[in-house]
């Protein structure tokens, strides 16, 4: 506590201590460890750099000892228990009812909690320990030593309109024909930026063409449905529209050959939850599922 606020009486007040107690805490373990940690300069206290190390250690401590009561709350929850899971916009858009109703259907004794949004605070959440795992296109993942990422499935993209669109129906159609209309995107990884670019041209760069951009894969879809803006995405995501009819891929000439690549991203040597062993073949049953219809 002291290494985040730097004030004893600050630090003292947050563990419901005397400042007093607190100090000859901190001498106590000075004296066991045979140098001082905090250097004590008028009104400011900072860590030595013996105490800089001693603080890395103890919050690796820690979490090893919240790691050590997780796993024995799993053991005594056995097939129950809960799961955390963050899902990016493309596996929000085909999980998370779907998930939630197989819970509620067949694992009614699993606490569950989903969390949607950015990528990068989601893996914040992961590296936090507030989420137990995060599934999104991988390719938005800088691989780190402290994650685990482990394939899943991949899915194909594609341009989506509503039915009555003017570009629907036609045989082919052209980027610059496409371009003229709203682009509605999530924002989408470097590698897929520059797959667009080298196959559409430096207008199909999506920092430049999309006009609608979110991370909730079910709103863009439904902009689409409801106006002239073109849902540019993983199709499966637009498979209920596609199968009633409100919504068509158009056909691009030359054809679009972009693959979302879906991952689980896990805190490296973090004990895994036992439900996150059910949500795993679920998210693979139904990518499997998606990939059919497509």
């Amino acid at each position: 506590m002291l290494a985040e606020t730097g004030s004893f009486s600050r630090s003292a007040e947050r563990l419901f201590i005397t400042q007093s107690a607190l100090s000859r805490s901190i001498r106590t373990l000075e004296d066991e460890l045979g140098g001082r940690l905090v250097d004590r300069i008028g009104k400011r206290n900072l860590l030595t750099p013996m105490g800089e190390a001693v603080v890395v250690r103890a919050r690796s401590l820690l979490l090893e000892a919240e790691e050590l009561r997780r796993s024995a709350r799993q053991f005594h929850e056995g097939p129950g228990g809960s799961i955390r899971v963050g899902l990016g916009s493309g596996p929000g858009a085909l999980l998370m009812i779907p998930w939630l109703c197989q819970v509620a259907q067949h694992h009614p004794q699993v606490r569950t909690q989903i969390s949607r949004g950015a990528t990068e605070a989601q893996l914040q959440m992961i590296r936090a320990r507030q989420l137990d795992a995060l599934v999104v296109d991988v390719r938005r993942v800088v691989p780190a030593p402290d994650l685990t990422i482990e394939w899943l499935a991949e899915s194909r993209a594609g341009f989506i309109c509503r039915s009555g669109h003017p570009l629907a129906g036609r045989r082919s159609v052209g980027i610059d024909e496409v371009l003229d209309y709203p682009i509605a995107s999530t924002p989408l990884a470097d590698e897929v930026v520059r797959l667009l670019v080298e196959r559409y041209g430096p207008r199909a760069n999506p920092r430049v063409m999309t006009r609608l951009e979110c991370e909730d894969v079910g709103s863009l879809v439904e902009t689409a449905r409801r106006t002239e803006a073109v849902f540019l995405g993983i199709v499966a995501a637009a498979r209920e529209g596609l199968q009633s009819g409100e919504l068509v891929e158009l056909q691009l000439e030359p054809a679009l050959q972009g693959l979302a690549r879906f991952g689980c991203v896990t805190l490296k040597g973090r004990t895994e939850a036992p439900a996150l062993r059910y949500f795993r073949d679920f998210v693979r049953q139904t990518f499997e599922e998606a990939a059919r219809l497509d």
